[in-house]
């Protein structure tokens, strides 16, 4: 008898735009009125929660304290966690900064340089930045890039022969979260994707399967625009259970939902931009770099990170500038049309240095 593919069908509902769907079945963590279906879960701290190194403390410094993340497991989708986003707007603002800026620079490998759009000598942040057709038109073809082991989307399989090496900031953000919800320091971030969403994309249901460790949680990170998620079953005869993830909401799927079906057919308008620094004002000079560190100190957010701790100039200098409108405005621009996705994974076993394979 043939099964019915139940995913499919809620993929294509959900996706549809004239009529509208129902929204009202789609779990909405920031307006939880029973908790039916859903454990409360809390931070795995004893006592005072204590960052573990001077990086661990910056990513910290970029989110509300531990104590107050409200999180969840979906009881139907066991190992299916979700944290309501805990970042300031600070934090939104470097990880929004970091995706399109940096995450997007060579050699990190993006969709679109297998079509030879970009130059060697230009990145596709800089050339986006123009006010004619080709750099909106560039805006809108990035769609996801790589970094760390590249995933290789003809072969499905991870090689030594395309690694590069991973960001520092995301692996100790994944690693700080991890041990938060309860990981400890068993994850080691070796692999990420970081898709681009505009409100005409989607993305088909699927496993992540490529990773040889498959026991691994995988951590999703999303900034700007809603997106409607579906997560199902093993097979795609499983009804998915649909929600929102919103900006700075954080899902990890370990446990039995790391072999979920998964997809994402719509995205929605957010109603709210927790990027906006509303209850800071508005600096009138950007350029820090001809203040004095005790200047600058004046200008700093309340506060952005734990300055004292951060022993990065670079990331320092970032986030003074993350709190100048005029260098955050085309970030803002770019973010209130669209969704970004950072999914971080581990690839290697514990203890493991390579893999075995050459990609071949």
């Amino acid at each position: 008898m043939e099964t019915t593919n139940k995913f499919k069908t809620d993929f294509k509902y959900y996706k549809q735009k004239c009529p509208l769907p129902d929204f009202s079945k789609v779990l909405d963590f920031s307006n939880i009125k029973e908790e039916t279906g859903l454990k409360r879960l809390h931070a795995d701290i004893s006592g005072k929660f204590v960052e573990r190194d001077n990086e661990e403390a910056f990513v910290a410094g970029l989110m509300i304290p531990p104590s107050e993340w409200v999180m969840y497991e979906v009881l139907d989708k066991p190992g299916l966690l979700f944290i309501k986003n805990p970042f300031n707007a600070i934090g939104q603002r470097y990880w929004i900064y970091r995706c399109l800026r940096d995450y997007t620079r060579r050699p990190n490998r993006l969709n679109i340089d297998a079509h030879h759009i970009l130059n060697k000598s230009n990145e596709w942040w800089d050339s986006c930045q123009g006010d004619d057709e080709h750099s909106k038109s560039l805006n809108r073809k990035l769609r996801w890039a790589t970094m760390g082991y590249h995933h290789n989307w003809d072969t499905k399989v991870y090689s030594e022969d395309m690694k590069d090496q991973f960001p520092t900031d995301l692996a100790d953000l994944s690693r700080y979260v991890g041990r938060i919800i309860g990981f400890q320091d068993d994850f080691s971030a070796e692999a990420a994707i970081v898709n681009f969403y505009h409100f005409d994309s989607t993305l088909s249901g699927h496993t992540d399967h490529s990773e040889m460790n498959m026991t691994a949680p995988l951590f999703s990170f999303s900034f700007g625009q809603t997106a409607i998620f579906l997560l199902g079953g093993p097979s795609l005869d499983v009804a998915p259970t649909a929600m929102y993830i919103k900006s700075g909401d954080i899902v990890i799927m370990s446990g039995h939902s790391r072999k979920c079906y998964h997809g994402i057919p719509k995205i929605v308008p957010s109603k709210e931009a927790p990027w906006n620094m509303d209850n800071i004002s508005p600096l009138a000079d950007c350029n820090f770099h001809s203040r004095t560190s005790e200047e600058n100190e004046e200008f700093s957010p309340n506060p952005p990170c734990k300055r004292s701790r951060v022993e990065s100039s670079v990331q320092s200098e970032i986030i003074q500038n993350l709190s100048c409108e005029k260098f955050w405005k085309p970030f803002c621009r770019y973010i209130e049309h669209s969704r970004i996705n950072m999914n971080v994974r581990q690839v290697l076993f514990k203890g493991d240095k390579a893999l075995d394979n050459k990609g071949t």
